[in-house]
């Protein structure tokens, strides 16, 4: 199961593109403050089709976002590269809180359950 819950600031202004498919994509970075002897991290997140409100998301905004990780392939002038990225289902913004929080805690149960049923099998 590939689930990942990150949240931040974003660290600049949504980049926002329209993609051949006539599809729009925002992107963000994400900065996860140092905690626990960790250092501060910058996560980048893409949002396919996000609604009017993910576009209207600013650099220094709080935000919780639910999503997957993956790593895309594409080429360069100089060859082939990749991208690690969240893909993110839902983000929310600062004054979403409790509903992320809860959109969340929902989608860390449902992982627990997928990892109790495969020891189980």
């Amino acid at each position: 199961m590939n689930v990942c819950v990150v949240r931040g600031v974003l660290s600049r202004e949504p980049e926002v593109r329209e993609l051949r498919n006539g599809g729009l994509v925002a992107e963000y970075d994400v900065t996860v403050a140092a905690h626990a002897g960790r250092p501060t991290e910058t996560v980048p997140v893409c949002w396919f089709e996000p609604p009017d409100a993910g576009l209207r998301l600013a650099a220094g905004e709080a935000v919780l976002v639910v999503g997957r990780v993956r790593r895309r392939f594409f080429r360069t002038g100089t060859g082939t590269a990749s991208r690690t990225e969240v893909v993110a289902d839902k983000v929310f913004g600062p004054r979403q809180r409790k509903a992320g929080e809860r959109a969340a805690s929902e989608l860390l149960a449902s992982a627990d359950d997928a990892i109790a049923a495969g020891a189980a099998a």
